[in-house]
């Protein structure tokens, strides 16, 4: 997304219809199937509501955060969606990437053709993800007439469902309390972002400080992806084993202060989804009653992946990576609730200064200490 510069860094309206092209049809449904599918899935998400706020108390009694919508979408919405999010975050490094390069010679008709080609490079992402996304808190997303937002920037709620249809005919779990325990998993994302105000504003700074430690000189991140891939595919000079072995592009692809924030945005999502996935656990056995099965049945597809190809480039985009957040960000979760309460585990969401290191995601304790004990000394 960003080796090629130009008037048009990105060209997302053919990254759309690249994506919308290439992603694969969902599953074959009837109108009036469809229809109950996304029915159900409302109701549900309106249910998961009430149930995730009484287990996690985030939210005091009486007090009413910002409503965000809840959206029910096809694999074709996901990625329209999802490029309007990629636009407004990725705008500042976008700016600045083209502003670098049209000072140099021929600087717009490399433009042109480069917002073509990498318009197709993230169509092709896009398309590949869009089949497996079940369902995401766009945190960043603009408000727009297809996809209204939350008021003063607040997010959206998607849940994609020919992806959810397709999984639960894969698992061979029953639908009705699959759709649910989605719902809970991703209504927690919903919670945390609006019970936390300022969380949106403290990931969205780190993001950006992160984008802007990029390198925008083309030749400089060619250079990084070259020695990137060779890393990936084996091509290192024998003996060269270092600190990139078995990382992804995403991650080698840094600047050593981007690496930095990248330890402190990976904690983060840690949390973020761990306490998703804790969540999820807790409340599932009162109103799921097959959790126990569709659990077991989830975590294996999570581990295997879909294939050889499926897993290569869950590899290369880092997607890995965000399976060990999951089971990372859970097991901290756990272990700190169960040593200070669902009270003492919600002071994390008091500051960015509450929020655990990446260190004391590995080791809980660490975290307790920090913020509990200093606090009763």
């Amino acid at each position: 997304m960003t080796s090629i510069g130009g008037a048009e860094m990105v060209d997302w309206n053919l990254a759309v219809a690249t994506a919308t092209r290439l992603v694969r049809p969902g599953p074959d449904v009837s109108r009036d199937e469809a229809r109950a599918v996304v029915a159900e899935l409302r109701r549900h998400a309106k249910a998961a509501e009430e149930h995730v706020r009484a287990f996690t108390r985030m939210i005091p009694e009486g007090h009413e955060p910002e409503d965000t919508p809840v959206l029910v979408v096809d694999r074709a919405g996901w990625i329209k969606a999802n490029v309007a999010g990629f636009r407004e975050l990725l705008k500042p490094l976008l700016d600045k990437m083209q502003e670098r390069r049209s000072g140099g010679p021929g600087g717009a008709v490399i433009g042109a053709v480069g917002g073509k080609v990498t318009g197709v490079e993230v169509g092709m992402l896009l398309s590949f993800l869009a089949s497996r996304v079940l369902g995401q808190y766009e945190t960043f997303a603009p408000a727009g007439r297809d996809f209204p937002g939350g008021a003063n920037g607040g997010g959206r709620l998607l849940l994609v469902a020919p992806n959810i249809v397709h999984v639960e005919r894969e698992l061979e779990v029953d639908p009705h309390d699959f759709r649910l325990w989605v719902c809970l998993h991703e209504e927690t994302h919903r919670t945390q972002f609006t019970a936390v105000p300022w969380l949106r504003d403290h990931l969205e700074g780190e993001i950006q400080t992160f984008l802007g430690e990029t390198e925008v000189d083309p030749m400089t991140v060619l250079e990084r992806l070259r020695e990137a891939a060779q890393s990936l595919v084996g091509g290192r000079p024998e003996g060269e084993e270092g600190e990139d072995e078995g990382r992804s592009l995403v991650e080698i692809v840094q600047t050593p202060a981007q690496r930095e924030i990248l330890g402190r945005l990976t904690a983060v999502m840690s949390l973020l989804e761990g306490h998703a996935d804790f969540v999820m656990d807790g409340v599932g056995p009162d109103v799921v009653p097959s959790v126990a099965e569709i659990r077991e049945k989830f975590q294996q597809r999570r581990a295997k992946g879909a294939g050889r190809l499926d897993q290569a480039l869950r590899k290369l985009l880092g997607l890995d990576a965000k399976l060990r957040q999951y089971r990372d960000g859970e097991r901290f979760v756990r272990a700190v609730v169960e040593e200070v309460g669902m009270d003492g585990f919600n002071r994390i969401w008091t500051s960015p200064n509450t929020l655990p290191t990446k260190s004391e995601i590995a080791k809980p304790t660490d975290w307790v200490a920090r913020v509990h004990r200093k606090a009763e000394s």
